[in-house]
């Protein structure tokens, strides 16, 4: 029998890419192969999201697509997992009966079992834990990218905001040990790796499992001592958990990179303490300003909710001048929508969808002006890029390569001869609200990580043409 094919499409947080390379692993370990672009695959795994609007329709509207496409091709098998699963469980096999297989978020491991079981007895499996048994790291895993990684050093969340249902579905915090922490991205940075992105639900509460309210600095000091980690990353912390022990770790372990997100959600006191944030703007504003203090050159990005129930005007124009005071490089903004089974869903105080509507687009406005503003302050700065794939961009007849700087701002570059992977330091000649540009090239750097991409593909390209681009060595 020839080998099957499966495609994982992923839906949701940092968290939901990560579990999908470990689906996409656990796949490969049992013998199936990754589906080509232009394939239809023999297996499609939903890795869904319960956080984002609309994820349900979303969901629904991708397998009512896929049916046709199932009828044709005989033996197809379709999988949902992810946080939508382990909350709607069966409801799903109700709505879309050609569904193969429901997993959740505490059983990615048996995702292969189950569809060989649901092949075998044609019948569709739906399979839910309430708590984790197998920490997702110690499962198999297919990297997205060759140079960088994803590594988790928590799970679950002991927070109750109530606006999130992330806890009822991922369960309470657990932590892993720092050593095994630390031996996965050694073999990580064996493997080729030079950035790596510490991820949880609430990072900087790690340690809480085993007792240590320091231990996630002590993890930062520890990375700074692997030889070969040249970017150390973290997503997402929590303000009421950030302490100082770990900005000192950010600013005195020098391959910890000069960005931080951090959500805020509002800027209104009264409307986080509805949140249940358990902090204030005061304190949220003083950490950035320690920060800052510690990193001048910090990039700080955040997480914003427009039309939370029961926000006024004020409310809002509170959030605006936090947004402006805080000199934000980026956010993600979100209009409030409703999700059932959290504490804000039955909240009194809905505010109209024109209402949201008009201050989203008021604060996507500020958003890109304050953005824009701190980008135009690296205009002639030198800035060390990671080149990335699948973030080039066509500027009028220049087929630009891109990457990240250390600060995590979006860099184009002109063509020059690096493979993603490879280091650019170059001098910004432009800045946008959403990226930079740099069109002179100081120097290319070739790193472990740009051999590791080049090996990767079957046809290793010859240095000098990144990504199908013409090479233009600078002068």
């Amino acid at each position: 029998m020839s080998t099957r094919t499966y495609d994982v499409r992923t839906f949701g947080c940092q968290m939901n890419v990560h579990d999908s390379e470990r689906l996409a692993g656990l796949l490969e370990d049992a013998g199936y192969r990754k589906a080509t672009a232009d394939a239809t695959p023999d297996v499609v795994v939903f890795n869904t999201c319960a956080v984002r609007e609309n994820a349900d329709n979303r969901l629904y509207g991708n397998l009512g697509h896929l049916l046709p496409v199932k009828k044709s091709h005989p033996g197809m098998q379709i999988a949902v997992g992810g946080c939508l699963a382990q909350k709607d469980g069966a409801t799903i096999v109700e709505r879309a009966p050609w569904v193969d297989v429901v997993f959740g978020t505490h059983n990615m491991g048996a995702l292969p079992v189950l569809l060989e079981r649901a092949r075998i007895e044609d019948e569709s499996q739906v399979e839910l834990l309430e708590a984790l048994e197998v920490f997702p790291s110690t499962l198999p895993t297919r990297r997205e990218s060759p140079y960088r990684a994803w590594v988790s050093i928590s799970v679950g969340c002991n927070n109750t905001c109530t606006f999130c249902i992330v806890p009822s579905l991922r369960g309470k915090e657990r932590d892993r040990r720092p050593g095994e922490i630390l031996r996965e991205v050694e073999m990580l940075v064996a493997d080729g790796v030079l950035e790596v992105t510490l991820l949880g639900q609430n990072v900087n509460s790690y340690g809480v499992e085993f007792g240590d309210t320091r231990a996630f600095g002590k993890l930062l000091r520890a990375c700074g001592e692997i030889d070969g980690l040249e970017r150390v990353r973290f997503t997402s912390p929590h303000p009421r958990d950030f302490t100082d022990d770990v900005i000192e770790a950010m600013a005195e372990t020098p391959n910890v990179m000069p960005s931080l997100h951090m959500p805020l959600q509002s800027g209104s006191d009264r409307v986080l303490k509805a949140m249940r944030r358990s902090y204030r703007a005061g304190k949220y504003l003083g950490i950035i300003d320690r920060v800052r203090a510690a990193i001048p050159d910090a990039a700080i990005t955040t997480d914003v909710i427009v039309g939370f129930p029961g926000e006024t005007d004020d409310d809002f124009a509170q959030t605006l001048g936090v947004v402006q005071a805080a000199r934000f490089a980026g956010a993600f903004t979100f209009q409030y929508s409703k999700r059932p089974g959290t504490p804000a869903a039955d909240m009194v105080g809905e505010v109209s969808a024109d209402v949201v509507a008009e201050r989203y687009q008021r604060l996507a406005a500020v958003v890109e002006d304050v953005a824009w503003t701190e980008n135009k302050t690296q205009l002639g700065r030198t800035v060390e890029v990671l080149v990335s794939e699948g973030e080039g961009r066509k500027d009028g007849a220049t087929h630009r390569i891109s990457g990240r700087a250390r600060d995590n701002r979006l860099v184009h570059l002109v063509p020059c001869d690096a493979r993603p992977g490879d280091v650019v330091t170059a001098s910004v000649t432009y800045a946008a609200p959403h990226h930079l540009v740099a069109d002179e090239v100081v120097a290319v750097r070739p790193t472990g990580g740009g051999d590791a991409w080049q090996a990767r593909h079957e046809t290793p390209l010859p240095r000098g043409v990144p990504l199908g681009m013409p090479a233009l060595r600078p002068a």
